[in-house]
This record gives C-alpha cells, sequence and structure tokens, in this order.
C-alpha cells in the first residue's frame, strides 16, 4: 500500500504500510474525516465509517454536499485516535501517543439494491444484535440515504507509543516526565424521555458499554 503520497517522510519508524496495522486502526476508531475539492476549494467533513474486508465505506444524505462532490472523485480519508499526552523534559520533546491512518482513493456509490444491505452491515458492526429489533427501513428512507466506498489500496498508519524521547544529557534534570493516558469512556446508557413505561435497555446495549 506504500505509495510515493503516503510514505512518511518525517518519523518514518513510525509508519506502517501493512493491510492489517491499517485495519486495526480503522477498526479501533470509529469517525473518519474525509477530505475532498467542491467547487475548487478544499472540505473535510467527519463522519461514521466501517470496514468490510478490503473496502471502507461512509454515508449520509443524499442531499449532502460532501457524498456529491466525493462521488465518483479522489478524496483523502483519515482516522485519528488519541491514546495519550507525551510530557518531555523538554517542550520541544512533548508529544502525543497516538494512531492514525491516511488512505487515498476514489470514492464510488453503491448501488441502490445493497444499500440496505450495507447500512445492516453497518448498524451490526456497531452495535451487534441491535439491527433485528428495529423496525424494517422504508423505501424513502434508502432513496434518501447515498452510500460511498473506497477500496483500501494506498495508504498508511503512523503509530507512537511509548515514553518521552529526550536529549540523553536531559534525562539527569530534576523534571517529571512520562505519558498521561486518554482513553474513551462508555457512560451507563441514557433513556429516551419518550420510551415506552416497561422499557429498559436490551441485553446488546448494556454489552456495547463493556
Amino acid at each position: 500500500m506504500k505509495t510515493e503520497r503516503s510514505r512518511l517522510r518525517r518519523l518514518h519508524q513510525r509508519g506502517h504500510y501493512d493491510h492489517e496495522s491499517i485495519y486495526q486502526v480503522m477498526d479501533a476508531g470509529r469517525q473518519c474525516s474525509v477530505g475532498y475539492v467542491f467547487k475548487s476549494a478544499p472540505y473535510v467533513t467527519p463522519t461514521i465509517h466501517w470496514r468490510e474486508g478490503n473496502q471502507v465505506y461512509w454515508h449520509g444524505s443524499s442531499a449532502s454536499q460532501m457524498l456529491r462532490a466525493a462521488n465518483g472523485a479522489d478524496v483523502c480519508l483519515t482516522v485519528a485516535i488519541l491514546d495519550g499526552y507525551v510530557m518531555a523534559r523538554s517542550g520541544m520533546h512533548h508529544s502525543v501517543n497516538t494512531r492514525s491512518v491516511m488512505l487515498f482513493g476514489r470514492a464510488e456509490k453503491v448501488p441502490d439494491e445493497l444499500k440496505e444491505a450495507k447500512m445492516k452491515n453497518m448498524v451490526k458492526g456497531l452495535f451487534p444484535g441491535r439491527w433485528d429489533i428495529l423496525r424494517p427501513a422504508t423505501k424513502q428512507e434508502i432513496k434518501a440515504t447515498t452510500i460511498l466506498s473506497m477500496e483500501i489500496d494506498e495508504g498508511s498508519a503512523k503509530i507512537r507509543t511509548g515514553a518521552p524521547g529526550d536529549d540523553e544529557e536531559d534525562y539527569a534534570l530534576p523534571i517529571w516526565a512520562g505519558v498521561i493516558p486518554v482513553r474513551t469512556v462508555v457512560d451507563a446508557p441514557i433513556d429516551d424521555p419518550r420510551n415506552l413505561p416497561e422499557m429498559t435497555p436490551p441485553d446488546h446495549i448494556l454489552a456495547f458499554r463493556g
């Protein structure tokens, strides 16, 4: 997957170009940003993505400016996860522990006859057990949704882990250094006030919290 535009030129030791490394970051991060050009101006739009094999998908309203501009065009899709603040003995050596992916490719519109199956895969991938209890999507809802996909064949992952990297002479300074871990926490579900009186969170919602 390594190409000239996906190659890391600085801190190249943090670059990973194999599919497995890229898949792991994409599956761990549930939000991506899609960069595209619309009317000769650059835009970046955050959205939810999901992966099926070597394809990445994202969706939105059929009236979406982003989806219309990206369909059939070259796009840049990124995923980033912050894992920690790296506190060094020099301000210039402060950093972050992070996992990120940058992909390049051509976005293609998913055919109408496949849209419902792809939406099902998105919901089941995020919330196993959820789709089967929902009311079926209507034809109008499906029509009003556009799904784009892109093959994962050009890009890279950039990963930093571990302690700060200070200048050797700075390790003797009386300055605390280390890592402040950062993680995403899923809290207890909050009931919709318009739930029916007997409704309680189902097992698949409780399991989502872990």
